[in-house]
């Protein structure tokens, strides 16, 4: 088992979507990767910053989940960064209504000195220089993967693409591909975005599964169809905790294994879409995880006869 490292928002989140609307709530990029990697029992830190403002129970949350939670820097009298959000109907675009920094403005990330050696890195949705700064700090790791989003493409182009040629695997969503890549073709986008340094790009589709690339190998994990859909708010960073998390888990970073790391990545973001914020994760037993993952199976596997 590979010790991970995790860098990313813990934060607070309010949230409203069709089916109701939350006040603040627990959110963040790290807070959903961790949730979301500690279904594998492995070795996890969050690296991230809060104000004093965040309640002691969110942070005994994450270690009561065996996070290790050294790395998340309290800043006295400083606020907690927020984002609120409201989603339309079909649950896929959104309109973000506020947007506060706080602390996060100034972030300037310590990983524990515990953690320098950690052979596995997810780098959460973060500036690109705080993730080249906890890049920085690492020893050696054998897999760095790297999510980001289009805000720091029309912001940040020049970091993002220096933290793009240091990592082994980027996750994005099929717009950010494209935007990235300036190809239409999912397959053209993850070749280009390829030469930019990553040996591995995974493009998340939403409700439509996600594509693993590697050199002239590709893979494709569906979603499974949900009968409701309750909030998507951190399901791309649950998929990539569980991606992650697998990962470290088994130690083996081959094409084969990430398969997998695919598809348990997938599942566990079908989980925390059921309910507001991190509450469907929180509660989540590993035999639901293992019973869903029986469903992924039947809907993926068959045989068929070539004539």
């Amino acid at each position: 088992m590979s010790k991970l490292l995790i860098v990313g928002t813990v934060a607070f989140d309010a949230i409203e979507t069709p089916f109701g609307k939350t006040d603040k709530i627990l959110g963040g990029a790290g807070t959903y990767i961790g949730l979301s990697a500690s279904q594998f029992n492995v070795d996890s830190a969050v690296v991230s910053v809060v104000g004093d403002d965040f309640p002691q129970e969110y942070l005994d949350l994450l270690t009561k989940n065996n996070i290790n939670i050294e790395g998340i820097e309290v800043v006295p009298g400083g606020k907690t960064f927020f984002w609120s959000g409201r989603y339309h109907n079909d649950l896929n675009s959104r309109d973000t209504l506020d947007t506060q920094l706080n602390v996060l403005a100034d972030f300037k990330p310590v990983v524990p000195t515990e953690y320098k050696d950690a052979e596995i890195v997810m780098l959460g949705n973060l500036h690109p220089l705080v993730q080249l700064s906890v890049l920085e700090q690492l020893e050696s790791p054998k897999l760095a993967i790297l999510d980001t989003m289009n805000f720091w493409m029309d912001n940040a182009l020049e970091d993002l693409m220096e933290v793009i040629s240091k990592v082994d695997v980027i996750t994005i969503n099929d717009e950010e591909a494209r935007q990235l890549s300036g190809e239409y073709s999912l397959a053209k986008a993850a070749k280009k975005i390829a030469t930019m340094g990553p040996k591995y790009v995974v493009i998340k589709k939403g409700e439509h599964g996600a594509l693993l690339f590697h050199e002239e190998q590709v893979f494709f994990a569906p979603a499974l169809p949900l009968e409701e859909i309750f909030d998507p708010t951190g399901a791309g960073d649950t998929f990539a905790g569980g991606f992650a998390g697998y990962i470290a888990k088994t130690g083996d970073i081959s094409f084969e294994n990430m398969k997998n790391a695919i598809i348990y990545g997938s599942n566990l973001a079908s989980f925390c879409v059921e309910k507001f914020g991190t509450e469907r994760m929180v509660e989540l037993s590993g035999e639901e995880v293992d019973s869903r993952l029986e469903e992924f199976k039947k809907l993926t596997q068959f045989e068929i006869a070539l004539t």
